[in-house]
């Protein structure tokens, strides 16, 4: 811990808690003071207070007094990115900066002695009110029996378990019934295990099913699933709704009392019921729970009823109707299957029975409303499906065991026990419904009447008062789902328009507006009154958040991620894949038209977001999977040697602040796009302490830019106490194994001949330090210039500037870092350039003078690949005699050829070696005469002690052993002028100035010489001597 130097101050009994002891050292509130107030004498050196972070606090801690602190809960609540500092915790300078002495007051900390360990409980979080009025009511939370379990089986248990279970019994047996009953709840359970793993795994907010899968696979699959799961949800209100107003107008017609007509009965009682359930939602969550518990006690009663139904004696009008009690004989004739119609097959009563078994989201759906979303999810969800599912093999089993597949209902058919001409097992029980079962007329039967569970029971209106509970609460259940996920959806903004649902009411945030627009669509398709068409595609979303909740958990789990730590064990990540994967089969078991539907929704919905590119960072798997895979793809390069024919210029571009030279940044990015690496780099000059804050306020911001200009590179940059040095960093330390890069890129420093002599030392400098690392050289000038800073207003970066701009005033540097600021930088007008416009028709002009292992051809090449540089035409020039013109002309033919380049034109210089004009020659005369040292051609160890401080300076001898070359930049130039002129780019092999024999004046005098006049952009390239091209398959 950073201690304090202050005296020992007397520790107050009272404050300590055993060996883990935190005392204020100032006091306590007196006098309208309030508990943070300064003290007088306090332990903190009052005499010299200290300037701290705003968070920080001086405690007692351990014995002494110390400005670190205990690990508490407040330090880690809404916490978002790496080494986001919390409130109450000392930022790292604080603890290893010298502290500086302040005007201003230090901070206490004053301690809560019942929490004098520091751990805060995670469920202890208050809001904090404004003083005088009174706090906000506590919103309802429930726990997971009343908010989980309860809600799901209600969601669970439908209609089909009152009206299709018995008849699936009836087709499949016992034996597969049971089997198609464990092999949905298999799907669901894994569903469950999956969906208790990733609740546990961080603090869970409200949005249900979409908030888990979004928070864990990301915001592209988590909006398409959050956008159609709440759809759906809102859809599921109007079947259910239907399906209740179906069995209510059955029982009009049975009385003769229709409303108007069948259709439109149900469309009346669908509008008021809807409208019912709307207003017990609109009434809170507490009454809506309070309707779901009504809901429950009916259904149970109505097992209830049930099954005291099955254990009276049967009369003669229910054994009419194949009811007997239970019989070992009914058992085991209905223990195996008896296919009957279209529809009686395995997997065709599996899709009849499996929507019976979902509903197990609806818990999770109400996240927010729950005390502990992490407790309750897992145990109530699981529970529920424990529970359902044991209702479900009883009543296949008891149904199976009293009832026989065919019955006729007549009285009349009774018969004496072992009549003959009677067959079935209905005879042995003194009835013959042998006539209606070779027919297959019969009306009664497991086989033949839906209501054989309330003909069974002791009172049959239960029965339909079950049916009315399971209809009503699962509607309900998905009128308070719909919104709760639709309002999540909303508040993330991922999708247009639809922001206005996100606003919530009320203690519980209630999503007041999110409950009318799932009104208005549950109305709609109650209308409709034409469900059947839907209902598929439906089931069809249900099954697809399914899929994505299992494969979020097997997801989360290979990729490895130091974050996926979920408190519930008991789940697998194979599981979780077989689950998604069975998911996905079972909805092309169910409809297969419906299921290409609803992957064909999510996938439109996936590419809008995924063209939209929200800024959201959520952690998701998938940034953990990316960095995996890019791990271990970067790992396994480094096991491979390099080949030519794989060669990419991979450019480290000294762009210092790359908004400063966009044109830079867009030459290397328009050739390395998609094809090869690009790090940005920026040298930082000055003292360490000064410079970096500023590189971790500016780097994000940079990056930001790149990233809003469309070019896929990296930016980094050093701290060093000059330019040289911290290229040198960069040059060695940027990149990674094989990804690391080959090629050093540059601006022309146009300011050679004003700039301090040393920074013109320096910029040679780091051409022979690139060539020193085995690096290949792209130095870029253009006409006008590549630094913008001046236009832009903005700071001079002194690294690519002449080195007096580095001392620049108080002003100016505070200047400089409100220009740095990440939001500014990212938000800034991007500056156009050539390289990000059409070139048309034009032509790219190389000059290939000297062979540097193909890397001038190379770059141009590249760049003639894309598409606004597409149409351009590349001509090739080279040096060659006049008399041999043809020859050396077909031979690089040949050669570009063999490189299957596909240039368009070969030209040979013959004019290369001719003496220049005299005006040109003597303004290459005057351009060095400043930095000459006019020795007169003496000894070099006079020339030696002459230069010393001054080693630019150029001797009298170097001028005469350097004349040729001086001469053939000045010829080049003229033949650039003659022959690129109006060519759209120029790329010409750079000069080599050999080191310790050519001074860097004399260097720049060559450089400037040879692109000077010229108005296209000029590409000066020196391959590292090694081979870039290949005309070879291996």
């Amino acid at each position: 811990m950073a201690e304090l130097p202050v005296p020992e101050l007397p520790v107050t009994p009272s404050r300590c808690s055993g060996r883990f002891t935190i005392s204020t050292l100032v006091g306590t509130e007196e006098g309208g003071r309030g508990p943070y107030a300064p003290a007088e004498g306090s332990g903190c050196d009052s005499a010299h207070p200290t300037h701290l972070s705003g968070s920080t606090f001086c405690t007692r801690t351990f014995g002494y007094n110390t400005v670190d602190v205990v690990p508490a809960y407040e330090h880690y609540a809404n916490s978002k990115g790496v080494g986001d500092g919390r409130k109450g915790r000392p930022s790292l300078a604080d603890l290893h900066s010298i502290l500086k002495p302040d005007q201003g007051h230090l901070q206490v900390l004053v301690s809560d002695p019942q929490r004098s360990n520091g751990l805060v409980e995670a469920g202890l979080e208050e809001p904090t009110g404004e003083p005088g009025k009174a706090p906000a009511p506590e919103p309802v939370r429930f726990g997971w029996v009343k908010g989980v379990m309860i809600r799901c089986m209600l969601n669970i248990w439908g209609v089909i378990l009152y009206l299709r279970l018995p008849w699936i019994t009836a087709q499949a047996g016992i034996a597969l019934t049971w089997l198609i009953i464990l092999m949905s709840v298999t799907v669901t359970t894994i569903t469950g295990l999956s969906i208790s793993a990733i609740s546990t795994n961080g603090k869970v907010k409200s949005g249900g099913t979409y908030f888990l899968i979004s928070r864990s696979l990301g915001p592209e699959l988590g909006g398409s699933i959050g956008l159609i799961f709440a759809f759906a949800n809102a859809v599921a209100v109007a079947m259910h709704t239907v399906g209740f107003a179906e069995t209510v107008r059955d029982l009009l017609q049975e009385h003769n009392s229709l409303i108007v007509d069948p259709t439109n009965d149900i469309r009346i009682i669908g509008v008021v019921t809807v409208t019912v359930l709307l207003g017990i939602s609109l009434a809170g969550m507490e009454w809506e729970a309070k309707a779901q518990i009504l809901f429950f006690l009916v259904i149970l009663v109505s097992f209830i009823n049930y099954l005291v139904g099955t254990v009276i004696p049967a009369t003669a009008e229910k054994q009419s109707k194949g009811f007997f009690s239970y019989r070992a004989d009914i058992f085991a004739q209905n223990f195996v299957p008896n296919w009957r119609g279209p529809e009686g097959s395995f997997f065709s009563l599996f899709s009849i029975f499996f929507p019976s078994a979902t509903g197990i989201l609806a818990g999770a759906n109400i996240s927010g409303d729950l005390k502990d979303p992490a407790v309750a999810i897992p145990k109530g969800t699981l529970m529920a499906i424990f529970w359902t599912t044991m209702s479900y093999l009883a009543l296949s089993a008891t149904i199976g065991a009293c009832v026989v597949r065919d019955a006729s209902g007549s009285l009349n058919d009774s018969v004496a026990v072992g009549s003959p001409g009677c067959e079935g097992l209905a005879c042995a029980f003194g009835w013959n419904f042998t006539a209606c079962a070779q027919r297959q007329s019969c009306r009664y039967g497991l086989s033949n009447y839906y209501q054989s569970m309330s003909m069974v029971s002791g009172f049959g209106p239960l029965i339909t008062a079950g049916i009315f509970g399971a209809t009503l609460s699962s509607a309900l259940a998905c009128l308070v789902s719909a919104p709760k996920v639709f309002q999540c959806l909303c508040r993330d903004q991922l999708y247009p328009l639809i922001g206005f649902f996100g606003k919530g009411y009320g203690r519980n945030s209630e999503p007041i507006r999110g409950y009318m627009l799932t009104y208005v669509i549950a109305v709609g398709f109650i209308l409709i009154a034409e469900l059947n068409a839907i209902a598929p595609i439906i089931s069809n979303f249900f099954l697809c958040s399914y899929a994505l909740i299992n494969f979020s958990c097997f997801h989360a789990s290979i990729t490895n991620s130091p974050g996926w730590r979920p408190s519930f064990r008991y789940y697998s990540k194979w599981a979780a894949l077989f689950g998604a994967a069975i998911s996905v089969v079972i909805m092309f078991l169910l409809t297969w038209w419906a299921a290409l539907i609803a992957l064909g929704i999510i996938i439109f919905l996936l590419g809008y977001v995924l063209y939209k590119k929200p800024d959201i960072n959520w952690g998701s798997s998938i940034q953990a999977s990316s960095y995996n895979m890019a791990l271990n793809y970067s790992v396994g390069l480094s096991e491979v040697d390099d080949h030519i024919k794989n060669y990419r210029p991979q450019c480290l571009v000294l762009t210092g602040p790359p908004n400063f030279r966009p044109a830079l940044v867009d030459f290397v990015g328009t050739f390395t796009k998609n094809l090869s690496l690009m790090v940005c780099g920026n040298v930082l000059i000055g003292p360490r302490k000064l410079k970096m804050p500023e590189s971790r306020l500016t780097a994000d911001g940079h990056t930001k830019w790149l990233m809003k200009r469309k070019i896929k590179a990296f930016y980094t940059d050093v701290v060093a106490e000059d330019l040289r040095s911290g290229v040198q960093m960069l040059i060695q330390a940027a990149g990674l194994g094989r990804m690391r890069p080959n090629t050093l890129v540059l601006g022309y420093k146009r300011n050679w001949r004003t700039a301090s002599p040393q920074s013109l030392e320096d910029y040679v400098g780091i051409l022979h330090d690139a060539f020193d690392f085995k690096y290949g050289i792209c130095l870029m000038r253009m006409k006008n210039g590549l630094n913008v800073s001046r236009v832009m207003q903005a700071h001079v970066n002194p690294t690519f500037e002449a080195a007096e701009h580095s001392k620049e005033n108080g002003a100016s540097s505070r200047a400089a870092s409100g220009a740095a600021d990440p939001t500014t930088l990212a938000g800034e007008q991007q500056a156009n350039t050539i390289f990000q416009s059409e070139q048309g028709k034009k032509t790219i002009d190389i000059y290939w003078l000297f062979d540097d292992g193909g890397l001038t051809l190379l770059i141009p090449y590249l760049l003639g690949r894309k598409k606004r540089w597409g149409k351009c035409k590349i001509r090739v020039f080279v040096g060659g005699q006049i008399n041999r013109m043809d020859e050396e002309r077909k031979a690089i033919v040949s050669l570009l050829s063999k490189f299957r380049l596909n240039f368009h034109e070969v030209h040979v210089l013959p004019d290369i070696n001719q003496k220049p004009r005299p005006e040109h020659i003597k303004r290459f005369d005057d351009l060095i005469a400043p930095f000459r040292l006019n020795d007169g051609f003496k000894d070099e160890a006079t020339v030696a002690e002459m230069r010393q401080g001054c080693p630019w300076k150029i001797s009298d001898e170097e001028v005469n052993k350097n004349r040729a070359k001086s001469l053939r930049q000045v010829r080049l130039n003229e033949i650039l002028l003659d022959y690129s002129r109006d060519a759209v780019l120029i790329a010409i092999t750079l000069p080599v100035g050999r080191k310790g024999r050519c001074p860097s004046s004399l260097y720049m005098a060559w450089l400037e010489t040879l692109s000077q006049d010229l108005r296209p952009p000029v590409i000066l390239t020196r391959g590292n001597q090694e081979n870039v091209l290949t005309f070879y398959c291996q």
